[in-house]
């Protein structure tokens, strides 16, 4: 159930004065889509992250596109071991390849990495198990491209190489088919939104957006313009989402039909994103963006102050993809559009499936 819900406007609710952080769920869910048949189902894997939601997300997409059996390894260097991450060794005292370790075989056919910490395991394992084990880290490991079998990076990111690849958006789970699945048993909180539906995914501020006073205003006002249009909204704040800009959202949306979820009970996260007929999400996070354009939705983009390069090239591509538009300061009307829904995992999984069954090719060709 969402922490809090208003289907009518004279319903009163009162601001929580923190916003809890979400939870990572970091036991495997493996969801392969049922409509396709992957070369890899089955497979035995392990995905080693340091348990960080938005990596063990992105990690876990890839793994659920393939359809793999996998094991989730979180890891947690300390000391010197965690200063040497991603270029150095992993601790001896861990034991790595013998029998007894966390690691040790026998050796998956797949191994997914991402994040700093999970960098020396990786490199460790792929020498230890040779060929038969088939190496894939997600995101730029900064360790070389030696690094594992193959490198994934966002578009955005300017590393590239033989062993790249890249898409525009980051992996997740939110498929086709789980999508699917969701609208058609949405809970009756979220059905008896009159729509449009509009969901609200809000981040916060990171090293290169600032959010300053003024920005949350003219977000606060664009809101009020569509809650004036007569739309309702499904909003989730994030662990970042810092409370003047919750405060500013409460406001302009007191008087709309709305769910606001900030972190009491189920996360209705999910839900908001398969039953919203248009999104509007804020410009900081790859992740919460990439998700969006799983949709096919029309999705719109709030920029604070502040951006990068990567950020604007990220966002470039999006909009040119046709799947985002600047969120305007003034809604005279929601307008809709068209594009396919954009799913990294799935372009991934391709990716590691025709390498994998490459490889596999020349070692069989190799022993015969």
């Amino acid at each position: 159930m969402p922490s809090h819900v208003l289907i009518h406007p004279e319903a009163r609710w009162r601001l929580p004065s923190t916003i809890p952080k979400r939870h990572a769920r970091k036991k495997p869910m493996n969801e392969p889509d049922p409509n396709t048949s992957r070369p890899l189902s089955g497979a035995k894997a392990w995905i080693i992250t340091d348990g960080k939601a938005g990596m063990v997300v992105q990690a876990r997409g890839v793994a659920d596109a393939l359809g793999l059996d996998y094991e989730m390894k979180d890891v947690h260097p300390t000391g010197i071991w965690r200063v040497l991450a991603p270029w150095g060794p992993v601790n001896p005292a861990e034991r790595l390849g013998e029998q007894g370790s966390e690691f040790a075989p026998p050796w998956p056919q797949i191994v997914i990495a991402t994040g700093r910490a999970s960098i020396p395991y990786i490199r460790a394992i792929r020498g230890k198990a040779g060929p038969a084990t088939y190496t894939v880290v997600l995101q730029d490991p900064k360790s070389g491209a030696n690094t594992s079998d193959l490198i994934w990076v966002p578009a955005h990111d300017r590393r590239r190489g033989p062993n790249v690849t890249t898409t525009i958006t980051s992996p997740h789970s939110f498929s086709q088919s789980r999508l699917a699945a969701l609208r058609t048993e949405l809970p009756a909180e979220i059905t008896n939104l009159p729509p449009p539906r509009v969901a609200v995914v809000l981040g916060g501020k990171n090293g290169v957006y600032k959010y300053n006073e003024a920005d949350d205003v003219r977000f606060a006002k664009s809101l009020e313009s569509l809650a004036a249009l007569g739309a309702s909204f499904m909003i989730t704040s994030s662990r970042r989402t810092h409370q003047r800009l919750v405060t500013a959202v409460d406001k302009a949306t007191r008087n709309a039909p709305r769910i606001l979820w900030t972190g009491e009970g189920k996360n209705p996260y999910a839900n908001f994103l398969a039953a919203a007929d248009a999104l509007i999400v804020t410009a900081d996070s790859v992740n919460m963006c990439g998700e969006a354009c799983a949709t096919g939705r029309p999705v719109y983009i709030f920029a604070p102050t502040g951006g990068s390069a990567k950020f604007t090239r990220f966002h470039e591509a999006l909009a040119t993809r046709g799947a985002t538009r600047e969120l305007p300061e003034q809604f005279t009307q929601l307008e809709t559009w068209d594009y396919s829904p954009i799913d990294a995992a799935q372009a991934i999984a391709a990716e590691i499936e025709r390498r994998y069954g490459r490889r596999k090719h020349m070692l069989a060709g190799a022993t015969s």
